[in-house]
């Protein structure tokens, strides 16, 4: 049977669906669909510490800011473990001689008179009219000392009376006790409460338990004359509300902002799911003023058969057959988030007419977040879209927003994330900027170049930045909606945390993208830095209850060591947070693939272990807003290279190659190599024989002027460069961006790579760098070819021409060349063997599962 007294019971539903609680769309209960406000764990949290002691026993501070936010004073208020506790103590303090109770209603206005032996007079109110509310009608049925029962809204109807109608029906009947149960009205738009102006033989039920989410905790009020207020706290039993309840009641109160966003989005999605259940057909859906739906059914099944049916499929809805007034053809729904509300109405349709709505279902995706930055949450993406590929799905990367210095020119001119790029290799597609569709590139503390869809669209500082967010977040679900078009998964990287409390308000690219994505969360820490069970739990603190929701589960990423050693925190953290592990990824060294930022670059500051076989050194500049730091991934994985990243003149020593490389914001760090004392020992290596290679903004920085008259990168600035190449740059207006190919001068290799660039750099009587195929030339170099520079981001990534350029530098050491190459830098097997190591660390399978691939 599914007509219980209350809807709600999930532990009854789920025996009957045969499915778990969690997996059950419940309609049945009339809970804010926003979930609790995000202070609520933080409160709760924070009054454990009280639990150790008896609770207040007059709520004195719960019922102080009940008292200011209904506008009555303290004596008139009493709380109470639910309002349902109220209810029945109500009749008890009334000592009426019998209730009146227009119906349908809430049956345990009659159940709590019956209790308190009091018999009860039904009032129907007419279904031709809608049950609309009648107050002549209840008029006339009133006889002295009667206690009168009128929701407001009334459930399960979902419409009010006229509030100054009920007052002057009080006043003209001032033996009657009238009792309003305003257990839903702050659903409501625009109510006129009757807490405040209340006759003094009225009295209001509230409840807190709904609006905010937390049935669960219990908590009611009341609002009476304090004669009668008096008679009602003399019959509750002591410590009836407990200090977590008090604390949150308390709270709740104070926070009109929930409030307002609850009515603004209850309004709409109530309207909404009233028009799309009405065009189905079939059936009658009742006009309501709080969170829920009456409906009935004009032709086909009993509502409880319909209810069956639907429990199998997840969702419970609230059969009303036991609402005195009405027959099997009524049930009741809750109005949900848009989703849950189209889910509903997609399998009503099917259930009724034998058809479907038939919107389109989100497709199969998985998004991986961190506890923070460099988690290694990209190599696992990365690894996954490879998973996927070998297990015969279409499949493409995403992530909304990424914040880098480290971008690629797709082959339409477009740029995005270096990152995306590696996941759109390990699906075997072309990089597509719609994968990474806002790039934010830093050119300064506090901003950012903005790119969207590829392409510039300004610079922007922190706070207009905020502004432009949601045109950003509109730009990006267009995008993750194109792709879901095109392909069977998606797997989603977010960004740094989804545990930044700062940021969470004007999220783009975890929870809000997950939840637009309908993509579970795995949770990835990396444990090679310590504190991984703590992150994990503190990040789960931190969220609110629908971003908890999101997350499926954690993953452990970069574990040395006995796995069975972390068995008891594993336990302890599901404990916890309700949340398994499903797998520990082990520390995988050289790797060969990018990293996902600058963290993992940015860890070889100033040294790094020296392999005896690395006989050739290069020193790598660490600019402060270096870009494009992968170029030289390729030189890394060599065996007989030692890449040092350097950031002081102290430590760049005496090395066999410096490289400059790209920057963002080239004038700031031409002032930071000025003031380190870079500039002067490049300069001095450069005069006794060291190979000086710049690559982009590092190319810019080796010669003699820069010129920012249109205030790119600076206050239109123009500055004198190191002075090592006779060229002159000029920051211009319009961005290259351009993938392309050519051929290295000197060695005759041919390269490819891309450009990036809003400087236009000239000089007389030059040596051609590079030159690509149409013969424009993009970098210069010396008469001996040790000093040069090009704008191609990529170069090294050419086996030849790296290896022809580490050969140089041995033969200039004294050492032999290789001659040949020794490592090719092929993504390929390397993301195989990725995904290999990672198929046997992570229940791939429940993963799957997840996804409803499975």
């Amino acid at each position: 049977m599914l007509s219980d007294r209350h809807g709600g019971n999930l532990r009854k539903l789920s025996l009957l669906a045969g499915i778990p609680p969690e997996e059950i769309l419940d309609f049945s209960a009339n809970i804010n669909p926003l979930g609790p406000p995000e202070w609520l764990r933080a409160a709760v949290s924070r009054s454990v510490e009280y639990i150790v002691h008896y609770p207040d026993p007059e709520s004195t501070s719960l019922i102080s800011a009940a008292a200011a936010r209904y506008g009555i004073s303290c004596d008139e208020i009493v709380a109470g473990n639910g309002s349902t506790e109220l209810l029945y103590i109500v009749p008890r303090a009334c000592r009426a001689k019998r209730a009146v109770i227009p119906v349908p209603s809430y049956a345990d206005y009659g159940r709590s008179c019956a209790l308190a032996g009091i018999p009860a007079v039904k009032i129907f109110l007419p279904e031709e009219r809608w049950f609309r509310p009648d107050t002549e009608s209840l008029d006339a049925a009133l006889e002295e000392n009667d206690l009168v029962f009128i929701g407001q809204p009334n459930n399960p109807t979902g419409i009010s009376w006229n509030a100054d109608s009920i007052r002057k029906l009080a006043l003209r009947n001032p033996s009657v006790t009238f009792v309003a149960d305003e257990a839903f009205a702050d659903f409501a738009e625009d109510m006129d409460r009757l807490t405040a102006g209340r006759p003094a033989n009225l009295i209001v039920l509230l409840s807190l338990t709904k609006f905010f989410a937390v049935p669960g905790l219990r908590l009611g009020l009341t609002a009476a004359d304090p004669v009668l207020a008096g008679r009602i706290r003399g019959l509750m039993p002591p410590w009836s509300v407990n200090s977590v309840a008090q604390a949150v009641g308390e709270k709740a109160l104070l926070d009109r902002d929930y409030a307002a966003r609850t009515r603004s989005f209850m309004k709409s999605a109530r309207e909404k799911l009233h028009s799309d259940l009405e065009s189905i057909g079939r059936i009658t859906v009742y006009p309501g003023e709080a969170n829920f739906l009456l409906v009935r059914i004009d032709s086909g099944p009993e509502a409880s058969v319909m209810a069956e049916k639907l429990l199998r499929k997840g969702i419970a809805v609230r059969v009303c057959d036991n609402f005195e007034g009405l027959d099997g053809r009524f049930f009741r729904v809750a109005v949900r988030t848009e989703s849950e509300n189209a889910r509903l109405c997609d399998e009503l349709s099917g259930l009724l007419t034998g058809g479907k709505i038939y919107r389109a279902r989100k497709k199969p995706a998985v998004m991986f977040q961190g506890t923070g930055s460099n988690a290694g949450k990209s190599i696992l993406a990365a690894a996954f879209c490879r998973i996927l590929l070998q297990d015969g799905c279409r499949v493409a990367p995403f992530k909304s927003q990424n914040m880098s210095l480290n971008s690629f020119v797709t082959r339409e001119g477009g740029e995005m994330g270096r990152a995306q790029v590696v996941q759109a290799q390990a699906c075997r597609l072309d990089p597509d900027v719609r994968m990474n569709p806002v790039l934010l590139k830093p050119n300064s503390d506090t901003g950012a170049q903005v790119i969207v869809l590829g392409k510039p669209v300004g610079n922007m500082d922190v706070a207009r930045y905020i502004e432009y967010k949601p045109r950003a977040f509109r730009e990006a679900k267009n995008a993750f909606e194109d792709l879901s078009r095109e392909y069977d998964a998606l797997v989603l990287e977010g960004a740094g945390s989804p545990a930044e409390v700062n940021l969470k308000h004007h999220d783009i690219v975890n929870m809000s993208m997950a939840r637009h994505a309908g993509a579970p969360v795995l949770l990835v820490g990396d444990i090679d830095r310590g504190g991984v069970f703590a992150s994990f739990v503190g990040t789960m603190e931190v969220l609110a209850e629908w971003e908890r929701a999101l997350v499926a589960g954690f993953i452990i990423n970069r574990f040395r060591g006995d796995k069975s050693l972390l068995q008891c925190a594993i336990d302890y953290t599901a404990g916890h947070t309700g949340k398994p592990t499903f797998g520990v990824v082990p520390f995988i060294p050289e790797l060969g693939i990018p990293e996902e930022d600058s963290v993992s670059f940015k860890s070889g500051l100033e040294g790094g272990d020296r392999n005896g076989d690395r006989e050739v050194e290069i020193a790598l500049i660490d600019l402060p807003h270096i870009s494009n730091f992968t170029d030289f991934d390729s030189l890394r994985m060599e065996p007989d290279v030692f890449l040092r990243v350097v950031r002081s003149a102290e430590a760049l020593g005496a090395p066999g190659a410096v490289i400059v490389p790209g920057s963002k914001n080239v004038i700031g760090d031409l002032e930071y190599l000025n003031k380190s004392g870079l500039a002067r020992k490049i300069a001095e290596l450069s005069s006794t024989g060291t190979e000086v290679v710049g690559i982009c903004g590092g190319y810019q920085l080796l010669g003699g002027e820069i010129a920012d008259p249109l205030g790119i990168e600076s206050a239109g600035k123009t500055v004198p460069a190191l002075g090592l190449l006779p060229v002159r740059t000029v920051l211009a207006r319009e961005k290259i961006l351009q993938a392309v190919s050519g051929i290295h001068a000197e060695s005759g290799c041919a390269v490819r790579g891309y450009e990036i660039h809003h400087g236009q750099t000239n000089g007389e009587g030059l040596k051609p760098a590079v030159v690509l195929e149409d013969g424009k030339v993009i970098g210069a170099r010396s008469e001996d070819g040790l000093l040069w520079g090009s704008y191609l981001h990529g170069i090294f990534d050419a086996d030849r021409f790296r290896r022809w350029f580490i050969d140089r530098l041995r033969v200039r050491k004294g050492l032999p060349p290789a001659g040949g190459i020794l490592r090719e830098y092929d993504l390929d097997p390397a993301l195989d063997r990725l995904a290999s190591l990672v198929r046997e660390s992570v229940d791939v399978k429940a993963i799957y599962r997840l996804m409803g691939l499975a």
